[in-house]
Parts: C-alpha cells; structure tokens; sequence
C-alpha cells in the first residue's frame, strides 16, 4: 500500500490533480496523513535547528570575558552561521532534485546534531566557531527542503495556514532564541545551552528515521562548482567587509573593508552572470527565472528588509539592555519573551487571513507597524531609556513581523511555476540568511564606529554606546520605510483561491 501511494504521489497528473483541489480534506486520506507526518516532522526539525541561529546573542558579553574576544569577533559566533547557510543554501536547489526527500533529511539532521555536540565540547573560540558552521550546514539544508516539500504537498487552498506554521520556525525561532540563552546562563556556563539541545536534536534525528518518507521523484541535475565559488566569495566578501569596517572603533573605513565589499560585490556579479548563462541549458545551480515574476522580486526586498531588521533587533537590544541600562542576562532574555510569543500567537490566525483575503492586506499594516517601531526605538535610545519602553518596542516590531513573514511565504513561492519551486525556496532561504548575516556585521560595525567616535570626543560610555546603538535602529528604520511602499506591489498568487469559507 504505502509503495502505492508513493507511486501515486510521485506522478505528475495526480499532483496537479491534488493542487486543483480545494481542500486537503478532499485528498486521498492516507495520502494526506503521510503528507502530514511528513511536513510536521520536517517543521519541528526546523524550528530545533533554527533556534540555535540567535542564541549566541544574549551570550556575547559572557562570550568575551570566558574566551577572551571582543564584541566583533564574539558576534561572528552568529554571523558565521548565517554566512554558511547563505553558501549552502544554494547547492540545496540541486540537493532537492538530486536526491530523495529521507536521505536529504537524515544528512541534514546528522550536520546539525555533530554540530550542536562539537560546540558543547569546544575549548577554545576557533573550535567554537567550527563547530557553529557545521551546525550551519544542516540548517541549510533544511529549511529549503521544508518550504520545497510544503509547496509540493500542500493544496493552494491551504498553504496560508501551513506557512503560518513555517513562520514559527523562521521568525518566533530566533525570536525566542535570546531567553532560552538566557535562562541557561542564569545558572550554567554557555557549554550548556549546546548540551541541552543536542540530546533534542538527536531525538529528532530518530524520529526522522523513523517517520520520514520519500514524497519526490529525484532527477539527474547539474552541479556548477565554479557557481559554488562565486557565491562563497561574493557572500562571504561582503559581510566580512562589513565586519572589518566595526574594528575601526570610529577611526574611519579602513581600505581592506572596502576592498573585501568591491571583490565581494564583483564576485556576485559574476555569479548572477554565470547562472543567467547555465538557466538556458537548465544547468544553474540558482536558477534566477524565479525573479521574472514580480511579486517574487518584490517578496525578496521585503525579506531582506525583514530579516536584518529581526537580526538587528536580536543582536542590538541584548547588547543595549546589559550594556547600558545594566540588565542581567535573564532579564534581559525575558525582555524578548514577549515578543515571540507573540509572533508564534499570530501565526495561525495570519494564515488563515492570508488563505481568506490574500497577502496585500496584511503585508501594509505590517511593513508600517515595522517601520513605526523602528523609528521610535532609534529616537528614544539613550542611557536613560526605561525598561518598559523597550518592551513596548519589541513587542510592536514583533507585531509588524508577524503580519509579515507568512503572506511574503505564501506569495513569495506560490507566485513560481512547480518547476521552480526548489529554486524559488533555494532563493528565499539565501537572501534570508545574507541579510541576516550583513545585517548583523553592519548594524554591530555601526554601533561599533559610533560608539568609539562619540567616546574619542569625550561622551561617556554608556551615552556612546547608546548613541551607537540608537543610529543602528535609525538605519533599519528607514530600510523598512522602503518596505511600506514594497509591500503595496505584492499580489496575490494567481492559483490562491479568491476565497476560502472557515
């Protein structure tokens, strides 16, 4: 039976046949059940492995004085991650067609979980960072193959509550990532917050071996190692430039950060290049057809925007909270709690509001609540701030994300042809992660040159640092003014129903 069904799920005319159908309801119910096994288990690997994203961020002052770094190196522990998974991510697109959904699975939870034991054993902070770009690698692979599989699998009736669910992995993950590290800290060294996720992570592993299966037809595809290299370079290039230019202190841009961001720059230009020439033969390893459909290329800025505006707010408030007002690390990793429960509240109800009324109607009010908050956190930091307006703060940008990430989701992907769906997912999960990681270097190299400029004319130390801090905010404010505008472009997918009963 269950070779049937896989037969059955693996033919072209009945998948189509499946997406015409309005409900998930009306599937085969067998077909449906392993369908969703297959997805849940996928959703709850993701959320494990992108938790670790961002729980280095509350960690960073503990970070500096148990190893020995400085602030810019201690915050490559997260950009380091990010920056892997933007290398990764695009040789997925090939993964997906290549080879069948368990094996993809087993070697991506195996990455993480090898990963997660390595950083809980490390003893110094190159083995560390090692260990964190292993880990990378797993989460790579994973997030492209559950947005693949999703949009494979689930009926365009459905898929505003199914990526609502996706949300809480992308978003409410790092989100929440700040306080678990922070009741860890509370009472064990940073070892621990590695230790107590590995057993998990093993767990999962486990129970992917148990209950994945196999729901796409592998083909023979392409690699292109000269793309592979380009991305690197031109990724890799950028961020760390961005990097080299917060070591500054505030003494100007130093000429080797300029050089890494033009060779950084240049090599992604040649990347698009060689990808535009190989699409003609269906030989690129990122195929940029994706970006001829409008709301897709829209659906990319936002995201962008969207993702150095949570990376920032994740990495700067923590630094802001025990830096200047003096918070510990679990007050501090409380402060952010509200927030992400939040944004996983919302996830449903979103969805279900995408599926009923298209993404436009939620992607406005959401760009603008962002943008709002942004700009109020950039005017009102200062030493003096209180606790409770930056809790207000936070939750008002978590509100603004969480109307955001499940319509760009739907939209993003269910503007693309079935063909392109692994690239188009291979494409968001990239630009995620670049942004995340530039994000990162360039609001922590801000606050770094700011900082050290106003101390060099004489300001006192926590009225520098929040003075840094503050002009990073104003940066991502007006990144997500753009989005505001950005999102009146976004339409709704063409197959998405006009409207869904509930």
């Amino acid at each position: 039976m269950t070779d049937d069904l896989v037969t059955r799920d693996r033919d072209d005319d009945e998948v189509r046949a499946r997406a015409a159908v309005g409900s998930a309801s009306e599937r085969d119910p067998a077909t449906a059940r392993r369908d969703s096994i297959v997805i849940w288990v996928l959703i709850v690997a993701a959320f494990v492995v992108i938790l670790n994203e961002t729980v280095m961020g509350v960690a960073i002052p503990h970070l500096m004085e148990d190893l020995g770094i400085t602030a810019v190196a201690a915050q490559w522990l997260t950009t380091a991650f990010l920056l892997t998974m933007s290398i990764v991510i695009p040789i997925t697109g090939f993964l997906l067609q290549r080879f069948p959904t368990r094996p993809v699975f087993l070697t991506a939870m195996s990455l993480f979980t090898a990963g997660t034991v390595g950083a809980a054993l490390a003893p110094g902070f190159e083995a560390l960072l090692a260990a964190r770009v292993v880990q990378a690698g797993g989460t790579a692979i994973m997030l492209p193959l559950l947005m693949t599989t999703v949009m494979q699998l689930e009926p365009p009736a459905t898929r505003g509550r199914r990526m609502g669910s996706i949300s809480v992995v992308i978003s409410v993950a790092p989100a929440i990532g700040p306080t678990i590290s922070g009741l860890i800290l509370t009472t064990f060294s940073w070892r621990f917050m590695f230790v107590f996720v590995a057993p998990i992570a093993a767990a999962v592993l486990v129970i992917g071996w148990r209950l994945m299966r196999n729901v796409t037809e592998p083909k023979e595809a392409p690699i292109d190692a000269l793309s592979i290299v380009l991305s690197a370079v031109g990724f890799g290039g950028i961020v760390f430039g961005l990097s080299r230019i917060g070591e500054a202190q505030g003494e100007g841009v130093p000429l080797s950060a300029i050089a890494w961001i033009v060779v950084g720059a240049l090599a992604i230009a040649a990347f698009v290049w060689r990808q535009i020439v190989l699409q003609r033969v269906d030989d690129a390893l990122l195929d940029l057809r994706t970006f001829r459909e409008r709301t897709f290329a829209v659906s990319i800025v936002m995201f962008v925007i969207m993702m150095m505006a949570l990376f920032g707010m994740i990495i700067l408030l923590p630094l802001f909270m025990q830096e200047v007002l003096g918070l510990s690390v679990l007050q501090s990793g409380l402060m952010l709690l509200p927030g992400g429960l939040l944004m996983g509240l919302c996830a449903r109800p979103v969805g279900r509001a995408v599926d009923r009324f298209g993404p436009r109607v939620l992607l406005v009010p959401g760009a603008a609540i962002l943008a709002a908050g942004l700009w109020v956190l950039a005017a009102i930091l200062d030493a003096s701030t209180p606790w409770w307006a930056l809790l207000a703060c936070h939750v008002t940008l978590s509100a603004g994300l969480a109307l955001m990430f499940t319509p760009l989701f739907t939209a993003s992907l269910g503007a693309l042809p079935r063909t392109l769906y692994s690239h188009g997912s291979a494409t968001v999960s990239t630009m995620q992660q670049v942004a995340g990681a530039a994000g990162t270097a360039l609001f922590v190299s801000t606050m770094a040159a700011v900082a050290g400029a106003r101390t060099a004319e004489g300001a006192a130390p926590l009225d520098a640092a929040a003075a840094g801090i503050a002009t990073s905010f104003a940066i991502a404010a007006g990144l997500a003014t753009c989005a505001v505008v950005a999102a009146f472009f976004i339409q709704r997918p063409v197959d998405a129903p006009e409207h869904v009963g509930h």
